[in-house]
């Protein structure tokens, strides 16, 4: 038998979020505060991280960024397995929206785009990325009002930072306007994400839960919290081992470093005038090359054993 709170749910295109108004009349006791105020901490520790400092800046490798895809197919298949599995569960129910949150289909699109044919066969879950799907499949089959911790975690970060992260990426590996390799970010089903989310917290607060699971269900958001962390760690780890990116003629990418406007071979290449780029900056990236610094090498031994000889 539903429950009062899941009456009205069946039809998703029955929902009314976009008409919700903002309530202030929240409770410190209402779960949706209780997440917010417990994770507070969290939240800031995990913006601080230095890869989400560095995606943010734009400092995103191309193939970390296919890597975090990885990760992210492997969590969110495991979190919507788990979804679907306890979608008539009293602590869960209310949250169960998958036309408008699900994940999973999207990431597939932007794993073929990045992957091509055949993806699945090319990616794997990486160690600690398998740590934070076990425990979503624990939480899921043992403990499934828990759930809504790690939803909560993922779907409401989505919907907020996640969108600027979509933009971020763009811009800095040149993907496509039309969204592919993006999709991920895309909830083509939400018209309104500040107003969903209004609505969820709302669907949140209605949860008949008592005092000591909303307390266990702050604590696994922050559990979440820290396994997101970890995965950021290990991307970053392996950032650091990724050769340095380079433009398509073979050259490293623009160091950041003085103003680049100030050039005026930089300029006109920006303003596709077919300017073949800064010498200053071409010579500089050229030093950068192995087998350059190797023949760079090469003369100044040959120079110096000339010199000698001539002292001599």
């Amino acid at each position: 038998m539903p429950s009062e709170a899941t009456e009205g749910l069946e039809e998703p295109e029955n929902l009314s979020y976009e008409d919700l108004e903002e309530d202030d009349n929240v409770s410190p006791t209402d779960l949706s505060e209780l997440l917010k105020e417990g994770t507070k901490e969290s939240h800031d520790q995990a913006e601080n991280t230095q890869f989400v400092k560095d995606f943010l800046k734009g400092k995103i490798k191309r193939e970390l960024f296919k890597l975090g895809t990885v990760a992210l197919y492997y969590t969110y298949s495991a979190l919507e397995e788990e979804m679907e599995r306890n979608k008539d569960h009293p602590a869960f129910a209310p949250l169960y929206f998958p036309l408008e949150l699900h994940r999973k289909e999207s990431l597939e699109k932007d794993l073929e785009y990045f992957y091509g044919e055949g993806w699945p066969g090319k990616i794997q879950c990486s160690e600690v990325a398998q740590r934070y799907v076990d425990r979503i499949h624990h939480v899921g089959q043992h403990e499934p009002e828990l759930l809504v911790a790690h939803a909560y975690t993922r779907y409401m970060g989505d919907l907020s930072g996640g969108q600027v992260l979509k933009k971020v990426a763009q811009r800095s590996l040149k993907l496509p306007a039309t969204g592919e390799g993006v999709q991920f970010y895309v909830f083509a089903h939400i018209s309104s994400p500040q107003q969903f989310k209004q609505f969820y917290r709302a669907r949140l607060n209605a949860l008949d839960l008592d005092a000591g699971t909303k307390e266990r269900i702050v604590q696994e958001a922050n559990k979440a919290f820290e396994f997101n962390m970890q995965v950021f760690d290990e991307l970053d780890k392996i950032g650091a081992l990724l050769p340095e990116e380079v433009q398509d003629g073979g050259l490293p990418l623009h160091d950041g470093r003085g103003d680049p406007r100030q050039c005026p071979y930089y300029a006109a290449k920006l303003g596709g005038s077919g300017a073949s780029g800064c010498p200053f900056h071409l010579a500089l990236a050229m030093l950068k090359q192995p087998p350059v610094q190797l023949a760079v090498a090469a003369c100044l031994a040959v120079m110096a054993g000339v010199a000698a000889w001539y002292v001599m």
